[in-house]
């Protein structure tokens, strides 16, 4: 069929008498494209819904960009759409589809600068995090070797290495050259960790061998004492505090030579526990002897004969001294018994020599005689008031003649 040449079968374009479709622009018509075999409204149509496809996809761009679609996405779509709508083979307005997208341009460069605003921002947090890390590292690796804990501080370098790694997965990519240097810095401080640890320890195990040599010295000095029983015992004891000053040879072998070393010392104390009890046994008669005589001495601590008590005191101990050893558990009792007689005589004696010491003697006989004189004259004066009726004066040498007489009996006079 041919096609009527017409100038007004749409607003945006038109069909002539080839079948030949041109859109109208502001710069005048432009072909689009043929369409011999149908009707002028058949051939707009067509190429209409090619103009509506690329509105269809404008509005999309729109709505994309008001859900915030990632921005460098939307602008290459927009150049591209840009592009294929200026040349486009569709009839429509297609200078406003081109003024939209000059707006969505507008919108993108707004969006740009948030994103990259919000971008930084989070770039940012993450380098600080990055960089607490790293303090963290660097604060472990600051620590004195000596004094480290290390069990702890390698699980905690751990923990922070773990985390580390959680952030690089998870976190966003950093820029290189910050990446890079704190890389670096955590890279040094867990080799200055590991660099102390490895030292510390290889330190460590120098001094348990050093320890370990010794003890198995004094293991050996040990079981060679077996043979002498409890006469090994004080030179085991040597050995005892030489064990205390070795140090540690790591706990494996701490407690494997420590089980040999004490199976020797159980060995010596076992010895001597027999010999004990059987002296126990032969010293039980030499323990009821001293309670028999601690039966006779205890009423010496109620005597106030001295002489008696210190004759009878001096027979208790010579007796006692003869008598000789008790059992070990009983050594305390019966001594702490003796003791308390001796003191109570002891006691005898020296308040006897205190009564009777000279020169206290001399100064408490002066003090009673001048006491004396003083009571003398105060009763005569006392006499010679009352007789001249003076009450005041009496009355004060009668204060003065009591306080007197006061003293002389506290002297014994």
């Amino acid at each position: 069929m041919r096609l009527l040449a017409t100038n007004d079968q749409a607003p945006w374009g038109r069909v002539d008498e080839t079948g030949t479709v041109f859109v109208r622009e502001e710069s005048g018509e432009r072909a689009v494209g043929q369409y011999p075999d149908g009707t002028p409204e058949e051939a707009l149509a067509y190429f209409e819904r090619k103009y509506s496809e690329l509105a269809g996809q404008v509005t999309l761009l729109e709505q994309r960009i008001k859900r915030g679609t990632a921005v460098a996405d939307v602008a290459k779509t927009i150049a591209s759409l840009r592009s294929t709508i200026s040349t486009a083979n569709a009839v429509g307005d297609l200078a406003s589809l081109l003024r939209r997208l000059d707006a969505l341009g507008g919108a993108v460069d707004e969006i740009v600068e948030k994103q990259s605003a919000e971008q930084k921002a989070v770039v940012d947090a993450a380098i600080a995090e990055r960089a607490a890390l790293v303090a963290e590292a660097e604060k472990l690796a600051a620590q004195d070797p000596a004094k480290v804990q290390w069990k702890q501080t390698s699980a905690a370098l751990d923990d922070i290495f773990a985390r580390w790694q959680k952030h690089q997965q998870d976190g966003p990519r950093l820029p290189k050259t910050e990446s890079n240097e704190l890389w670096k810095r955590f890279r040094s401080a867990r080799t200055t960790i590991e660099t102390h640890r490895k030292a510390f320890f290889a330190e460590l195990d120098s001094v348990h061998k050093d320890a370990r040599a010794k003890k198995q010295e004094l293991v050996e000095a040990a079981e060679a004492l077996v043979p002498k029983g409890s006469d090994g015992i004080p030179a085991y004891r040597g050995l005892l505090d030489s064990w205390k000053l070795a140090g540690r040879a790591g706990k494996k072998f701490d407690d494997a030579l420590w089980a040999k070393f004490k199976a020797a010392g159980d060995v010596l104390y076992s010895a001597k526990a027999e010999v004990e009890a059987l002296d126990d046994a032969e010293y039980q008669g030499n323990y009821d002897a001293k309670l028999a005589l601690l039966a006779e001495a205890e009423p010496l601590l109620v005597e106030k004969d001295r002489v008696k008590a210190k004759e009878t005191l001096m027979s208790i101990q010579r007796r006692w001294d003869e008598i000789g050893k008790v059992p070990r558990d009983k050594v305390k009792v019966v001594e702490d018994r003796i003791r308390k007689v001796e003191a109570a005589v002891r006691k005898l004696d020296e308040d006897h020599w205190e009564r009777n010491n000279p020169e206290r003697k001399a100064r408490s006989e002066g003090l009673a005689s001048q006491l004396q004189s003083a009571i003398d004259k105060l009763q005569s004066e006392l006499k010679a008031a009352e007789a001249s009726g003076n009450a005041k004066k009496a009355a004060e040498a009668r204060e003065a003649l009591d306080a007197r007489k006061v003293w002389l009996d506290a002297l014994g006079g």
